[in-house]
């Protein structure tokens, strides 16, 4: 297949990477999510821009076209970073053309590693998220994204078999991949075992739980787990959580896609402590 030219503004050389190497071309079905060398690749206006304004982010290359240059404008001043010029065609042929880019890919560095004690430092005392084993992007962007309108003190999930933290899963949170903590960690149940020895109360959402959600206090520090959609908590998960509650329900639909779940927990955990 040809490769892509990418010709940045000024008349400048292709866009290639370090090694003399371009991007390869892909297609929808098979769209890289990070670069060969472990950085990750941002796309979409909120998600870049966010990025742009997050010190912590290292970033290596921005490609865009004119008129997302005029967007972020401000953002993209802020960092005195060179943008690479770039037609909707280039980052189609890159990014495949059923992907939102919105005219801009931002290639960074993963943002530094938290550790669970970190992230207890460093998070206020709005509720933290632990996902256990929620695999799809969309959901977990969309989990952050509401963790930040709610709030939420950070969001912690496995390493392994889990959303990685990449282009499609920040588009999905608008931005809130660069507001809220997330700490990745090896085991699950021996976290949760962690969280409660730091005081902190772990409530598991269950559907088939007899006590309800409505009936905590949200007084203090809380963890909510959340599981997988379809499988829900693994069995140690469950078994790991101090209280297992459900969010009460009335229509012909019981369950509650994760996201949807997370989002629903956080506003009830918000408006309780703001009664309190």
């Amino acid at each position: 297949m040809k490769q892509p030219s990418y010709r940045p503004k000024g008349g400048k050389r292709p866009f290639q990477r370090r090694g003399d190497q371009r991007p390869r071309a892909t297609t929808g079905q098979n769209r890289p999510s990070a670069a060969e060398d472990g950085r990750v690749w941002l796309f979409g206006v909120h998600a870049v821009e966010a990025a742009l304004n997050n010190p912590k982010r290292r970033v290596q290359r921005l490609l865009m076209t004119e008129n997302a240059e005029h967007r972020l404008a401000e953002a993209v001043g802020a960092r005195s970073v060179s943008p690479e010029r770039v037609t909707p065609r280039d980052l189609d042929r890159l990014l495949g053309p059923d992907t939102v880019h919105q005219g801009v890919l931002l290639e960074t560095e993963p943002l530094p590693d938290l550790s669970l004690q970190d992230l207890l430092e460093q998070a206020d005392t709005g509720p933290l998220l632990v996902l256990d084993q929620v695999t799809d992007p969309h959901n977990v962007g969309a989990i952050l994204r509401s963790a930040a309108v709610f709030g939420a003190g950070g969001l912690v999930m496995t390493r392994r078999h889990s959303a990685p933290l990449d282009g499609t899963l920040a588009k999905s949170a608008s931005g809130a991949l660069e507001l809220v903590p997330v700490a990745l960690v090896q085991n699950l149940a021996r976290t949760i075992d962690e969280l409660k020895e730091q005081g902190c109360l772990t409530l598991g959402l269950e559907g088939t739980s007899d006590a309800k959600i409505e009936d905590e206090t949200f007084a203090g520090r809380v963890a909510l787990v959340l599981g997988a959609e379809g499988k829900g908590l693994r069995e140690l998960t469950r078994k790991s959580c101090e209280r297992l509650v459900k969010i009460s329900t009335s229509g012909p639909i019981a369950s509650l896609n994760v996201s949807n779940a997370a989002a629903i927990a956080l506003h009830h955990a918000a408006w309780k402590r703001a009664q309190s």
